[in-house]
């Protein structure tokens, strides 16, 4: 049972003290604040935001820190990231003249040189202005293999909810009469040059509790969208129905994807008009290269009197797997400390990149006569090293990216089988890495799990617990967190001589699905565990003490940062919480939440609302502890994670009379900005606010 108010409120602040009473008896006075675009909720939002900055604005160094973060993100100097669309590479570019950004090309050639000359195909900042709309680009996806029309995604402020347009990139306008959805979560694809798989809001009932399709159509151009063939429907407790096609150099195959839970779904192969649903593990990932089918394990597999470890790459004939049989080549075996973290081919090659102990590792497969031949690509070093293919279709050219914590990012082109690759681009230092060194270390959880974490400082640090050291983590959906070259975190906090630490807890994929697994639903303390291990582990070796010692997360890892304020708020003198999960009463219930139910739990279940209860941070705070301050930060437009989480924590601690802040971004996605000048501004504030409350 639960008996809704409908809440008539006057001012903003008028509201909290108003409730409504919830299926689980517990009173909640903030649920106006879940009004996304409310004028109430809207108007409360702008009083905190005005509180904030004008706090954060005024700690010394706030302008500079902007000012630099800025230029970074507008600089010149920057990678474009390339994809190869036929005779072309195209870039999405924003800078301070392109506040929205240009979609543009240049040949591969002029790309190799320090100063390509680049052709606009769409000014999304024009687009704006004459169509009075706050456009933000969100991608496009063209049709092979002549790459002349392409389906260009659009949010407005920057969510997941996007409108679809055709675009012709020949003559550089959207297509008269051409394919468009309404905004919508859409996922489409070109099944032919004049039909696609599409998955949109139909109508009533064509939605999953998440928010996205339910519903797979064929849609064929110079018909209405009302007369598209249903291809296959789920059923609304599903996250989603995707149609796609999974092509390359020698083969063709169209697909349905059907998601179960985040983690788990059929995968259909169509052929003549049927479909066929293939007899692989529901948790297991489906790809092709050439003849063969690839198949990802998630959890251990036992076929045909064999057993195959979770976290393996299998391969067979898909003639011989569509026929039943099971005779598997293992292409990756995990380790306890390796792990796959994705594959893709060129014309003639697998690329693997790998994880071992966290740091990068590329095999080279190739098939010939029914034999697999391996090698490797060569890479070394503390960072992160990936390699991806330039053009499937047309050639073994890949792109190998590295970079690190102190090593700007570099991008190369190579060609598998020639040991040679020249060096495209590469960044500039954009902050003094001189007297930093970077470390790695281990931490015991409280079940005796080591827990690897990252250092970067002074390599003359004091160990005398002095030091400002910010600790970030995620711990979630199977997502590595690896070295990376940050500017942002280098300027803003390493140059300041302060301490950086990443923690490689559970619930990421560091070492595979099991060390996912290991903090999945009821086990997800674990992650916190982990986390708390490594703030003592740091405290025991002096790096810092709890008045020094800052924390950081967004999205899943913004619910760490809850569980951290809410379980040990001893042990920290500062929490950046960013885009967070904080309410998990509701969370399934706010946008896309019911999707990740297979992370969490079903609150709704008393046997799982049991254990989320202990950890979840909104029913976790109370008035009568001391905690650290804490910064929160969302985004109005963020349709994924709901802003409501955020503003109702920190309405519920103001009224507990706790010192916290919040900044919400009336633009911008999930990422929490919609531009360079928004993100380097809400960055700008969260280093402001470590600086001000750790030194």
């Amino acid at each position: 049972m639960k008996v809704m108010q409908r809440l008539s409120c006057g001012f903003a602040t008028a509201c909290l003290t108003m409730s409504v009473v919830m299926a689980d008896d517990v009173a909640d006075p903030y649920l106006w604040l879940e009004d996304v675009t409310g004028e109430n909720a809207l108007a409360w939002v702008r009083e905190q935001n005005a509180v904030t900055s004008k706090e954060l604005e005024a700690v010394p160094g706030f302008e500079t820190t902007r000012a630099r973060l800025l230029s970074v993100y507008e600089s010149e100097e920057r990678i474009p990231a390339i994809s190869k669309l036929g005779g072309y590479v195209y870039n999405f570019w924003r800078d301070k003249q392109q506040i929205r950004g240009v979609w543009r090309r240049t040949t591969l050639d002029e790309y190799k040189k320090a100063q390509p000359v680049w052709e606009v195909v769409l000014d999304v900042d024009a687009l704006a202005v004459q169509e009075n709309r706050n456009w933000v680009w969100s991608g496009a996806d063209c049709r092979a293999p002549a790459y002349d029309r392409c389906l260009l995604s659009l949010s407005e402020g920057g969510g997941d909810t996007t409108v679809v347009r055709e675009f012709d990139v020949i003559k550089k306008e959207f297509v008269a009469g051409g394919f468009e959805l309404p905004a919508a979560k859409n996922h489409v694809a070109w099944r032919d040059g004049d039909t696609l798989f599409v998955g949109t809001d139909f109508g009533p009932g064509s939605l999953t509790d998440s928010g996205y399709p339910r519903v797979v159509k064929s849609w064929r151009r110079g018909t209405q969208l009302a007369q598209a063939e249903t291809i296959f429907e789920g059923q609304t407790s599903d996250v989603s129905v995707t149609g796609y096609v999974d092509e390359g150099h020698a083969h063709r195959r169209e697909m349905v994807y059907r998601g179960l839970t985040f983690y788990t779904g059929e995968h259909y192969l169509i052929q003549e008009g049927k479909l066929l649903k293939l007899a692989a593990p529901e948790d297991a990932s489906v790809a092709s290269f050439q003849n063969e089918i690839l198949i990802q394990l998630r959890k251990p597999w036992r076929i045909d009197g064999k057993e195959y470890a979770a976290g393996s790459l299998l391969t067979t004939g898909w003639a011989e797997f569509l026929a039943g049989k099971r005779n598997f080549e293992v292409l990756f075996k995990p380790t306890q400390r390796a792990a796959l973290t994705n594959f893709s081919a060129t014309k003639h090659y697998l690329l693997v990149n790998i994880l071992d102990n966290i740091r990068s590792r590329i095999d080279v497969l190739s098939l010939n006569a029914g034999k697999w031949k391996r090698s490797a690509l060569e890479v070394s070093g503390i960072g992160t090293t990936a390699a991806s293919p330039l053009d499937e279709r047309e050639s073994d050219d890949y792109l190998l990216t590295t970079t690190g914590f102190l090593t700007p990012s570099s991008l190369y082109l190579g060609t598998v089988g020639i040991d040679k690759r020249a060096l495209l681009k590469q960044l500039p230092s954009f902050f003094s890495a001189q007297g930093l060194v970077v470390s790695q270390h281990e931490a015991v959880s409280k079940d005796g799990t080591r827990i690897p974490y990252f250092q970067v400082s002074r390599s003359e640090l004091k160990l005398d617990g002095s030091s400002p050291t910010l600790l970030y983590g995620y711990g979630g959906f199977e997502i590595s967190y690896t070295p990376t070259y940050s500017p942002g975190m280098g300027l803003s906090w390493l140059e300041k001589n302060g301490v950086y630490v990443l923690a490689n807890i559970r619930g990421g994929g560091e070492f595979g699905p099991a060390w996912h697994q290991a903090a999945l639903k009821s086990n997800r303390q674990r992650a916190y565990d982990d986390f708390i291990a490594v703030a003592e582990d740091l405290i025991k070796r002096k790096v810092t003490t709890p008045k020094h010692l800052g924390i950081m997360g967004g999205s899943n890892g913004g619910l760490l940062m809850g569980a951290m304020l809410t379980q040990r708020p001893d042990l920290f003198g500062a929490v950046v919480c960013q885009v967070p999960l904080l309410d998990m009463r509701r969370y399934h219930k706010l946008l896309a939440g019911a999707s990740w139910m297979a992370e969490y739990g079903d609150p709704d279940k008393p046997e799982e609302w049991a254990f989320i209860s202990k950890y979840s941070p909104y029913q976790n705070v109370v008035k009568d502890k001391k905690y650290p301050r804490v910064l929160f930060t969302t985004s109005t437009r963020d349709d994924r994670v709901h802003p409501g989480h955020a503003r109702k924590m920190m309405a519920r601690m103001k009224e507990q009379e706790h010192d916290v802040l919040l900044y919400e971004n009336i633009e911008g996605g999930h990422g929490g900005a919609a531009n360079n000048r928004q993100a380097a501004y809400m960055n700008a504030l969260a280093y402001a606010f470590l600086w001000k409350q750790l030194q």
